[in-house]
């Protein structure tokens, strides 16, 4: 089987033609996007890549894209023998957008997707919508249209660079036992993380994330208490009340200038 998907992967060629935005207000433009064939893995899955190409000075937006962006989403939906996706996200650039903090991505960026296939050994033929949000002086949600075929050849650098770029995890950065309290407010519920990690550098921040993206989360408030870095919260649901959160579930990433750290899950004190 291991022959037959690596003779496939050499014979079968990526549409790697760029897509470009459209939305209707002249910023069709400002960003195109491309696949990256990339290679087979040892379990007949496909690392590729997604390359999104801003024009100079326009910005997009990291999967938590803070109070003032526009969180991305990819349907892959209408492929054939797609059984399930996954995206990794390098660690992105802290941004200042009319004075609120924004998480995101600059001229070029490559996201690693891995695409498992229905019936391992066929090709995947890839067709995705994706819906971004971009910013210069003005921010636009734009949509645009990617498809190809899978595996082929390609963008193996690129997409094994943009992978080595992910943030750091909780264990190789040396992160303790993470504990949060949590209680609840008049519309949602307050977060207190307090996470045993060495200083990262200048200017830590903390993103706090949940399953629900329903939920709205706010800027996170750090403190330091020596090696002890403390971050809180405000986490408000549709519902507008307090509500049960599954600590096991909350992500939180750590971030500087030039190093992230992505911890999953904590624990009640």
């Amino acid at each position: 089987m291991k022959t037959a998907l690596a003779a496939t992967a050499l014979a079968a060629a990526a549409l790697v033609m760029p897509a470009q935005a459209q939305n209707g207000h002249g910023f069709d433009n400002v960003v195109s996007a491309q696949l990256l064939p990339g290679w087979v893995q040892p379990d007949g899955s496909v690392m590729a890549g997604l390359r999104l190409t801003l024009e100079p000075g326009w910005k997009t937006y990291w999967r938590a894209p803070g109070d003032a962006g526009i969180p991305p989403q990819f349907d892959f939906s209408g492929s054939d023998n797609l059984r399930a996706m996954r995206v990794f996200w390098p660690r992105p650039e802290v941004q200042d957008q009319n004075g609120m903090r924004t998480l995101g991505y600059s001229d070029v960026v490559v996201l690693p997707i891995t695409f498992v296939p229905r019936n391992s050994g066929q090709p995947l033929r890839l067709r995705g919508a994706l819906e971004l949000g971009v910013c210069q002086d003005v921010c636009v949600p734009v949509s645009l249209q990617v498809a190809g075929q899978l595996p082929g050849q390609g963008g193996e650098s690129s997409i094994r660079a943009a992978l080595s770029a992910r943030p750091e995890t909780a264990r190789s950065a040396g992160v303790g036992r993470v504990v949060c309290e949590a209680r609840p407010i008049s519309d949602g519920m307050h977060l207190t993380a307090r996470i045993p990690i060495g200083q990262l550098g200048q200017g830590e921040i903390a993103v706090f994330e949940l399953n629900d993206p329903s939920v709205w989360i706010s800027e996170a408030r750090v403190t330091r208490e020596g090696n002890v870095l403390v971050a809180e919260a405000e986490m408000v649901p549709p519902t507008a009340a307090p509500f049960a959160i599954d600590r096991s579930q909350v992500r939180i990433t750590v971030l500087t200038d030039n190093r992230a750290v992505d911890i999953k899950g904590c624990v009640g004190g």
